[in-house]
């Protein structure tokens, strides 16, 4: 699996999102169903150049949705929390003014 295809977007519009990245130094991540903890490990610390202390991952379990006359599932999803080491963090809105 490529570094590119591992992590597929950062969780950071979520009120516990910036809750952990402010007060623990964890960022929340989705990530591919099939990447395991080495390599979302391997795929944070080569795209933002940081130092991982540890990787926690849980699978999101999709929800059933109504549309229309039908009953639908969500897709199930795989969210990963990535603790970073103290003196290193993640900037993902850049000021470029």
């Amino acid at each position: 699996m490529q570094i590119e295809d591992v992590i597929k977007r950062p969780l950071i519009m979520t009120e516990k999102g910036s809750n952990l990245r402010d007060e623990q130094n964890q960022y929340l991540f989705e990530v591919d169903i099939r990447a395991n903890k080495v390599e979302i490990k391997k795929a944070v610390e080569e795209l933002f150049k940081v130092n991982v202390e540890s990787v926690n991952t849980l699978i999101v379990r999709g929800r059933p949705k109504r549309i229309g006359r039908r009953y639908l599932k969500t897709r199930n999803w795989k969210k990963a929390m990535v603790t970073l080491g103290p003196d290193d963090s993640i900037d993902f809105f850049e000021d470029e003014i």
